[in-house]
């Protein structure tokens, strides 16, 4: 029996719509496929940025732009609790607002996970919260018909000791940035990466934690990778085609794409805010938006006017806002990726939560 017909047995019927196998098992056709029109279809997502990074409430960049250092930073799992983090709540408001998914942050680029992993010690589990919560939201959004898709930072992490150096990234010839590692003023002990060979353990990490992800929660809708950057400024480093055939093995209808794109194999492009090719991709990313442009496009914006992970004094923006952003994905025939930043604690943010249910009332309309 080939890994699609197990896998398609192993689906309750209940299960199957949302990701696509019904579709495909009445056609003959590629469950692949059936997940993408599936997803068309869908149109409305819930995007959320969660992690160590909302306990300090100054968005999901803030170790790399106030220089924390690696050891100072970790110390933050040791107060993350996650103790209002509801996965029915969080269901029952995205389908209030008329939602049909929810991608969320597995691992951000700080590297601290959110799910079961043999990889790091910095990981939910490991911290007084003691709790997976990413099966959490997987096994809720399987019993309420939403689909669940995780965001995974592929291109980036400022704690892994392999990933590369930021002098390596402003060297780059296609690319140059400077957002591998936080620029730190002494050298930060931990980072190990001195040549390109050395990349390789980084690697080797992120293909055991898609393992991960992809065999303890049972069938997903699709892998959000991100940040594009940070592939468009060393391609050479990165084994794309063999990352995606990892994860089409391990699931065949599950759905990848990588914002813009990395090598024009993605099912969607997951651009922020606006249609485009990457602005500082170089001809890499011009020449990957050429093979991608036609491609379903799913528009993420965030309720926040800045952060996507919570900010303590950003300004938050209201369902009138999101009505028009709602207006303008449909107007290019795409879908709307609108992301919450949690509060510390893992409730969504009173505002957040006012314009969603406002937004599912108009809707019905």
């Amino acid at each position: 029996m080939e890994r699609r017909d197990f896998l398609l047995g192993l689906v309750p019927a209940s299960m199957k719509s949302w990701l696509g196998m019904e579709q495909a098992e009445g056609k003959g056709d590629d469950p692949r496929r059936a997940a993408l029109e599936w997803l068309r279809q869908a149109r409305f997502g819930l995007f959320m940025h969660y992690g160590v990074y909302s306990l300090l409430g100054r968005g999901e960049w803030v170790q790399l732009r106030e220089l924390i250092p690696v050891r100072e930073y970790e110390k933050l799992k040791d107060k993350f609790t996650a103790d209002k983090f509801d996965a029915d709540k969080i269901t029952d408001l995205a389908l209030a607002a008329g939602m049909k998914y929810i991608t969320i942050t597995t691992r951000h680029h700080d590297s601290f996970c959110l799910f079961k992993t043999a990889e790091t010690d910095f990981n939910s589990l490991n911290s007084p919260a003691r709790r997976d919560l990413i099966a959490e939201l997987t096994q809720a959004c399987r019993k309420k018909g939403l689909g669940i898709f995780y965001y995974y930072s592929y291109a980036l992490d400022w704690r892994h000791p392999y990933f590369y150096s930021r002098e390596y990234g402003l060297a780059s010839s296609n690319a140059p940035w400077g957002s591998a590692r936080p620029a730190y003023k002494e050298p930060e002990p931990s980072y190990k990466f001195r040549r390109p060979e050395d990349f390789q353990h980084y690697i080797r990490f992120v293909h055991r934690q898609i393992r991960e992800l992809l065999t303890q929660y049972g069938p997903i809708n699709g892998m959000w990778l991100d940040p594009i950057m940070g592939y468009y400024c060393r391609p050479e480093l990165f084994p794309i085609e063999q990352t995606y055939a990892l994860i089409r093995k391990l699931q065949p209808q599950c759905l990848i794409c990588f914002k813009q794109g990395a090598n024009g194999d993605e099912d969607y492009i997951a651009p922020e805010r606006t249609l485009g090719p990457h602005k500082m991709g170089g001809e890499v990313a011009r020449r990957v938006w050429e093979k991608n442009k036609n491609k379903l496009p799913e528009i993420c914006d965030t309720l926040q006017e800045r952060a996507w992970g919570y900010q303590k004094d950003a300004r938050h923006r209201d369902a009138d806002w999101v009505m028009k952003t709602l207006q303008y994905c449909r107007s290019i025939n795409g879908n709307l990726l609108l992301n919450t930043g949690p509060l510390p604690d893992g409730s969504i943010h009173p505002e957040d939560e006012a314009t969603l249910r406002e937004l599912g009332r108009r809707l019905k309309v």
